[in-house]
C-alpha cells in the first residue's frame, strides 16, 4: 500500500460491559410482549377441606356432649301431678247382652220392612209407580227412579248395593190426591263407604233451583238430616199441578228418602212430622 493511501481511523475499542449490566434486559426484550398467564387456581378442594373440618367439629362437639350427659348420674323425674291410678281387683263384671232396641246391627241386618212407618188409617195401595206388594225394591228398579237409570244401575251395582225396603200408599180423590214414598236404602259398605257418599249426593242437588229450589229445613235430632218443599209445582198440559216435598236423612248404612206428592200445596209440617217418625223408628 503506498504510503499517501490515507488508512481510516478506527474506532475506539468499546469498553467491557461490566457483570450488572449484562443481567439488564435489552430494549428489544423488554418491548416484546410477556407469555400468557396460567389458569387461576382452583379453590374447590380447600373449600371442601374447610367444610369437612367444619362438620368433623360439629359431629365431635355433639358427641362429646352426648358423652358428658351420658357419664352424668340419672335425675329422677318429678312426681306426676295427679294421683296414682286405682287397679280393680278381681275380674270385671260379665256386660249384659244388648237388647234389640239397643243392639243396631238387629236393624240393619234384619227384616228393614219392620222398620218402615205403618200406613195410616183409609190410606190405599200406590196404583202408579207401585214399588211392589212385597215392599221390596231391586237394584232395577230404584236405578229407574234416576233421570239416568243406567248410569244409576251401574254405579249402584259397583258400589255395594243391598236393598231397599219401601212403604207406599195414596189418600184423597183425583183433585186433592196425594203420595207418599218411604224409601230405607242400604248399601254394604265394605270396601268404601258409599251410603254416605250416595247421601251427600241426594243432598248435593236438592236446593238447586231445578228442584226444590230453596235450603230446606233441618231434621230435629238427625244431624244432617233436612227437609225440603218444593217452591214450585210441576207442571205439564193436560195435567193437575204436581205439588213435591222431600226428606233426607242417614243412619249407619241406612238413607232414608221420603217423597211426597200432591194435587195441593204440600205444608212443612206434614214432610217434617213424616221424617220426624221415621227417624224415630231407626
Amino acid at each position: 500500500m503506498s504510503q499517501d493511501t490515507p488508512v481510516p481511523e478506527q474506532a475506539p475499542p468499546a469498553p467491557e460491559t461490566p457483570p450488572e449490566a449484562a443481567a439488564e434486559t435489552p430494549p428489544e426484550a423488554a418491548a416484546e410482549p410477556l407469555p400468557a398467564a396460567g389458569p387461576p387456581r382452583r379453590r374447590g378442594r380447600t373449600t371442601l377441606l374447610i367444610l369437612a373440618a367444619a362438620v368433623l367439629g360439629v359431629a365431635a362437639g355433639a358427641g362429646t356432649g352426648y358423652k358428658i350427659q351420658y357419664d352424668r348420674p340419672e335425675t329422677p323425674l318429678p312426681p306426676l301431678a295427679q294421683p296414682a291410678l286405682v287397679q280393680p281387683k278381681g275380674a270385671a263384671p260379665e256386660t249384659k247382652p244388648l237388647t234389640a232396641a239397643e243392639d243396631t246391627l238387629v236393624k240393619y241386618d234384619g227384616d228393614l220392612r219392620k222398620l218402615l212407618l205403618k200406613r195410616p188409617k183409609g190410606a190405599k195401595d200406590w196404583v202408579g209407580g207401585d214399588p211392589g206388594h212385597d215392599q221390596w225394591l231391586s237394584l232395577y228398579d230404584y236405578a229407574e227412579t234416576f233421570e239416568e237409570p243406567k248410569s244409576a244401575f251401574a254405579e249402584f251395582n259397583r258400589y255395594g248395593f243391598r236393598r231397599v225396603a219401601v212403604a207406599a200408599w195414596r189418600t184423597g180423590t183425583y183433585d186433592t190426591s196425594s203420595s207418599t214414598e218411604i224409601r230405607l236404602v242400604q248399601f254394604r259398605d265394605e270396601s268404601t263407604v258409599y251410603t254416605e257418599e250416595h247421601f251427600e249426593a241426594q243432598q248435593g242437588y236438592a236446593s238447586e233451583e231445578r228442584y226444590a229450589g230453596n235450603k230446606g229445613s233441618a231434621i230435629p235430632g238427625a244431624f244432617d238430616g233436612r227437609v225440603w218443599v218444593y217452591s214450585k209445582p210441576e207442571t205439564k198440559a193436560g195435567y193437575l199441578p204436581v205439588y213435591k216435598a222431600r226428606a233426607l236423612a242417614r243412619k249407619g248404612t241406612i238413607m232414608l228418602d221420603i217423597w211426597v206428592t200432591s194435587a195441593r200445596p204440600i205444608k212443612k209440617s206434614t214432610i217434617m212430622s213424616l221424617a220426624e217418625r221415621q227417624w224415630e223408628r231407626l
